[in-house]
């Protein structure tokens, strides 16, 4: 007999009802919603299909007032988040995350990978959590739908704020390489400047030195040094 998951009766489906006045760049911009984490609406958290995880911020956690001590081990690294690197998240946790209205809304606890590096958007909301809330984007008209208690939740993005993010977070994603490409320019001068010339100590003469005896007349082995250039007398 199949196993049916839970709300998987729920037909979701789009059309012209969804459409807005004008699609802008249709797949262009990202989908950003603003769900209630634990008892936080939050207006910038990514919808994500090409991620396998949920990701939320340290600073996040801050904002949310969650103790650091409430985090769990990690399963591991992962890639993509950071560009051509290895992320280490420093650990996980179970979060309660809802969408819709006070009408018809829905509650699910989703786990978040927590990062410790900076990001434009509070969170992020991968795969996982699609799954969870057995979700379907449309990125042409920035829209998420689920099944709900009382019928279909939609959860809209607006252009405007679509483009706003955008813009942040490429402006951030530039800025972080313009400093990365600044640390290793830096780093190959430093390689590439020539060893710097050892200076005369009271401990260490410089090349190009002679002793000369401080009485020619009386061997008590005094000596001075001065420059191979200079005349002993």
């Amino acid at each position: 007999m199949p196993q049916y998951l839970n709300w998987s009766n729920t037909p979701i489906s789009f059309d012209r009802d969804d459409h807005p006045d004008k699609v802008v760049a249709p797949g262009v911009y990202p989908l950003v919603v603003d769900p209630i984490i634990v008892n936080t609406r939050l207006s910038k958290v990514l919808i994500d299909g090409g991620s396998s995880l949920n990701i939320i911020y340290l600073e996040t956690l801050d904002l949310l007032g969650i103790n650091r001590a409430q985090l769990q081990p990690s399963a591991g690294g992962f890639h993509g988040v950071v560009p051509g690197k290895k992320a280490l998240p420093i650990g996980r946790i179970d979060l309660p995350v809802c969408f819709g209205t006070a009408a018809n809304f829905r509650k699910e606890t989703l786990t978040f990978e927590v990062v410790g590096f900076r990001g434009t958007y509070h969170a992020i909301i991968g795969r996982p959590g699609y799954a969870k809330f057995m979700a379907i984007p449309n990125y042409t008209y920035l829209k998420l739908k689920m099944p709900g208690p009382k019928g279909v939740i939609t959860v809209s993005c607006s252009y405007e704020h679509a483009f706003e993010c955008d813009v942040e977070c490429v402006e951030y994603g530039e800025a972080v390489e313009n400093s990365i490409e600044l640390a290793s320019k830096l780093e190959a001068l430093a390689a590439e400047a020539p060893e710097p010339k050892r200076h005369a100590g009271s401990f260490e003469p410089v090349e190009g030195t002679k002793k000369i005896s401080l009485d020619p007349n009386n061997s008590d082995g005094k000596v001075l040094t001065i420059s191979a250039d200079l005349d002993p007398k």
